[in-house]
């Protein structure tokens, strides 16, 4: 049986718990060996900063191991943005936080293009300016208060792991999950 092909996830994140470097595992129990103590460590990492809320962070996990997104509901207070955060801290990966809003333009989340005076020519040209979506861990915050045009980007970068601007295509980093916030109550 063919091993899943993981080159999109990047390298993996320098050992942070003193642990020695992992080897490849040879065999799949080995490597099931391997996906369990790593989680196991990152659970242990999390719970000194999250009391309970075992099940989401399973399900984080789960997401994050799984190479997709998530989507939490649940109403103001509940640790999310904390959750998401320490995760990036944990595996050492950057984090981004967007505070979704009626007003968010796409162009606010990807980036965009500026003119800019070249320092020795004196020649204005455009330079693309990477937005927050340009991390590892986004956590788009309130999604569902932003126009559909807005979510529409995100959506973008979130399948094709790259955004478009000016017409060029600008690569995001790997690995690269997102996870979002609703409110129920909104």
């Amino acid at each position: 049986m063919p091993k899943p092909d993981n080159a999109h996830l990047g390298p993996p994140p320098p050992p942070k718990f003193g642990a020695r470097t992992p080897q490849a595992p040879r065999d799949d129990r080995e490597a099931l060996t391997a996906l369990a103590d790593a989680r196991e460590r990152i659970v242990t990492q999390l719970r000194r900063r999250i009391v309970g809320q075992e099940r989401i962070i399973d399900l984080l996990l789960v997401c994050l191991f799984a190479g997709g997104h998530g989507l939490f509901v649940g109403v103001p207070g509940l640790a999310k943005t904390l959750l998401v955060s320490s995760l990036a801290e944990s595996l050492r990966l950057s984090f981004s936080r967007i505070q979704f809003t009626p007003d968010l333009m796409p162009a606010d989340i990807t980036g965009s293009e500026v003119l800019r005076e070249a320092a020795g020519t004196g020649r204005r040209e455009l330079e693309f300016v990477r937005g927050p979506v340009f991390c590892n861990l986004l956590l788009a915050d309130e999604i569902n208060r932003t126009p559909p045009k807005t979510q529409a980007a995100l959506l973008q970068a979130m399948q094709e792991a790259q955004v478009s601007a000016g017409g060029q295509t600008h690569t995001l980093p790997a690995p690269f999950h997102v996870f979002a916030t609703q409110n129920p109550i909104e």
